[in-house]
């Protein structure tokens, strides 16, 4: 499965970085980006959406699917 999350209040690559490691904590992600410019992160694998929200909210940052 391939995801496309809407992730607003990154700024910067460590932004980037600390979506990418919180949604790669998530059982079932093979692999994530985020894009701080796009205000997305894309995923691949089969973990949960609801769970990956929590994961990118929890690491400080409003997330949408």
């Amino acid at each position: 499965m391939s995801l496309t999350l809407t992730v607003e209040g990154m700024s910067c690559e460590h932004c980037e970085q600390a979506v990418v490691e919180a949604l790669e904590g998530v059982d079932g992600v093979s692999s994530a980006s985020a894009d701080h410019e796009a205000d997305v992160a894309e995923i691949d694998g089969s973990a949960d959406t609801a769970e990956l929200v929590a994961a990118v909210e929890d690491a400080g940052y409003d997330a949408a699917a």
